[in-house]
Order: C-alpha cells, then sequence, then structure tokens
C-alpha cells in the first residue's frame, strides 16, 4: 500500500532539578534548629521557681518544636528530583545480542553489551525541557537551536518564538509534555552541554553549550565530535541505546537470549493503540494499513498533532522501564554506522513497525532535523 505523504520529512529519514543542590542540608536550618532548642527553655531562676505542672507543658511544648524542626530537616536534606527523570539501566557485563542488530551492513552487528551502569531519561526530551534551554541560551541563537516548524508543523508543534535577535523568548503551546522535533544531532549535543554546565544562562558559547560533554565550538557539521571521558550527560551510545531497549535477562522473564525484537518487551510486532489500559505492547507508529496510532485513522490530517506525551504506552515500556524507544520519534545516537552519518533509532509516528525492530539502524546526516526526529539524554549513575 502506498504511504500517504507527509510533510516535514527530510528525504533521508527513511535510511534534573539542578544537581548541584541535589542533597546538601541547608546549615541555616541546622543553626536555626540549634537556637530553637536553647531559647526554649526558661530562664534558670525562673524555671527553678516553676512548678512541676508549668515544667512539664514547656518540656511538651520544646519535645512538639524539635519534632517540627526534625521533619523539616528530613524534608530539607532529601534529594531533590531530576529535572528529567532518569532510570538506571544495570547489569552492567552483559553479553551483546547474538542477532544482527543493524541489517544495512553486511554481517553480523552485535549491540547491547555495556560494561558500567548508567541512566537514562525514561522519556524523551520535552517540548518544556527543551524551550527551558531556548529561554536559557537562545536569546539570539547564534547556532540556530530553533526551528520555525516547531511553531508552524502542526503535525509536532508546540514551541512558539516572539522577538528580535537578542530578545528572543520562548513558550509552549499543547501539551508541553510531547517530546521535540526538528532537532539535529548538533543541537541535541548542544542541550548535552547546557546540561553538563549546569543550565547556565547566556550567549550561545563556551561557558553554555559549546563545550561540556562534547568539545563543538562552533561546529554544525561533521562527525568527528566525540563524548568528552568527564561527560555529565550525553547522546546514548549504539549499545547503550540498544541495551536500554531491547536487553532483558532471560532469569527475569526475558527472551531467550536476553534480547527482544521490541522495545515493548515483545518479539511480536507492536499493536498502536493508545489506550485505555492496560494495553500492553504498544506503540505510536503507523500500521501497514496506513493507521495512524493517535487518531486510530488511515487518513493523514496536517493540522492533527500525532505525537503523545511520554507514557502515554504505560504497559510497553523497556525491561528497565524506559518509554517509547519504539515509535513517538526516532531518537538520535553517537553511533557512528557509515562516513558522514550519524546512527538514529526506534522508530516514530509515521513509520511502519519495521523500523522499530532490533535490527534496524538508520544512518542519518547530523544536520538533519524534521518532524520525525527527537532525542534524549543519558547520565552518570
Amino acid at each position: 500500500m502506498t504511504a500517504p505523504a507527509v510533510p516535514g520529512l527530510s528525504p533521508s529519514h527513511y535510511l534534573a532539578m539542578d544537581p548541584r543542590s541535589n542533597t546538601r542540608p541547608k546549615l541555616s536550618l541546622v543553626l536555626f534548629l540549634t537556637a530553637a532548642v536553647a531559647l526554649t527553655f526558661l530562664p534558670l531562676p525562673q524555671a527553678l521557681a516553676a512548678s512541676p505542672t508549668v515544667l512539664k507543658k514547656q518540656i511538651a511544648k520544646l519535645k512538639k518544636q524539635i519534632r517540627n524542626l526534625k521533619r523539616q530537616l528530613a524534608n530539607a536534606t532529601q534529594p531533590v528530583p531530576d529535572w528529567i527523570e532518569f532510570v538506571t539501566i544495570g547489569l552492567p557485563g552483559n553479553t551483546a545480542d547474538p542477532s544482527d542488530g543493524d541489517a544495512g551492513l553486511a554481517g553480523t552487528q552485535n549491540f547491547g553489551s555495556v560494561p558500567y551502569e548508567f541512566r537514562m531519561a525514561r522519556f524523551e526530551t520535552t517540548l518544556a525541557q527543551y524551550t527551558a534551554f531556548l529561554n536559557a541560551v537562545a536569546a539570539t541563537d547564534t547556532y540556530t537551536l530553533y526551528n520555525d516548524n516547531l511553531a508552524s508543523d502542526a503535525n509536532v508543534a508546540g514551541i512558539a518564538r516572539s522577538g528580535a535577535p537578542g530578545s528572543y523568548t520562548y513558550a509552549t503551546f499543547g501539551n508541553s509534555a510531547r517530546p521535540v522535533s526538528y532537532v539535529s544531532w548538533f543541537d541535541a549535543a548542544r542541550f548535552c552541554n547546557w546540561l553538563h554546565n549546569g543550565r547556565p544562562t547566556g550567549a550561545q558559547n563556551n561557558a553554555t553549550t559549546e563545550t561540556g560533554a562534547y568539545p563543538l565550538y562552533g561546529a554544525t557539521s561533521g562527525v568527528s565530535i566525540q563524548r568528552g571521558p568527564g561527560a555529565r550527560y550525553w547522546l546514548p551510545s549504539d549499545d547503550e541505546w540498544y541495551k536500554a531497549a531491547y536487553h532483558q535477562p532471560p532469569g527475569a522473564g526475558g527472551d531467550g537470549d536476553g534480547y527482544w525484537a521490541y522495545p515493548t518487551r515483545s518479539n511480536s510486532l507492536p499493536g498502536n493503540q493508545p489506550g485505555p489500559s492496560p494495553l500492553v505492547n504498544q506503540a505510536n507508529f503507523r500500521l501497514g494499513s496506513n493507521l495512524f496510532s493517535l487518531t486510530q485513522n488511515a487518513t493523514y490530517d496536517n493540522q492533527q498533532n500525532y505525537l503523545t506525551p511520554g507514557g502515554t504506552y504505560e504497559e510497553s515500556a523497556s525491561y528497565f522501564g524506559v518509554y517509547d524507544l519504539g515509535g513517538n520519534l526516532a531518537e538520535w545516537t553517537d553511533g557512528l554506522p557509515s562516513f558522514g552519518n550519524r546512527a538514529t533509532r526506534g522508530g516514530d509516528w509515521v513509520s511502519y513497525g519495521a523500523q522499530m525492530h532490533s535490527n534496524s539502524r538508520n544512518a542519518t546526516p547530523p544536520t538533519i532535523s524534521d518532524s520525525a526526529l527527537g532525542f534524549r539524554v543519558a547520565t552518570t549513575p
């Protein structure tokens, strides 16, 4: 069946709350606790003259204050949730998938073995997160981090820009929990650098977007740039992405070789129904009958937004609890499948199910940005 044409797709398409304040207790609160305890005691002459009843009441009051202050101190020292929600990808030292992980290359390409523990974003980078990034560093937008299609392409739109160069501001519209599209590999790498540097505000320079996880220094093309050894946030490698998507040990209910064919914990092609739950093995992609997931209709609508918020297919996460590694948007990785290209994986809202299979690894020019491409980040344990 001939697929309906969809604008916004490149020709090559089918080829934390701030961690700096995470756990430190507030010294001022500790001092306040100490001062409160000291000041609550009665002065010595008054205490000596007080009746046992008065003293008993004062002690009860003191104990209550101490309990309340202890609760406040406990709350102050709790880890603050990450600005991006991460899940741990454990089981370090697992073996690679014995099956071919790239049908487009000759021979058998084995992926999925990762010798260390790391964390990956549970959801794809959202419109809200990317808008915060733009408002922090794109008042001038030296390296064109914003694509006008994010406002005009109704199929995926969700960020509007206003103002003039030097004073641009950005705002989301619609459901800001949907993933951001129209981002190149370089846009995604700059987002990682911004996270690495503590989400600073300012021009796009070495302190914000140009150094950190990736030594970009103004680069907008090429594939020679690699993740730095001290990266705190980064785009997943081929093996990291593959493991998070397809791995599940046989002893934990996984397939016999430890890898599924699809990132929905299944060897069968998923369905594409978004709900109601419980519906297992579902994803946001297009069936062979051209049936789009969100509308459950085969007729393409250029005014319909086809993206879904992370977790919509709530019974279909990977073994590690990562959502939408199949469907919604294809995702950039650090992989280098062929000269001049970066690896993208996962399929998307407009592609067919084969794109979600573990042997589907697309070679995509890193400068491409279209309506079916997004990304997610990984970080340290």
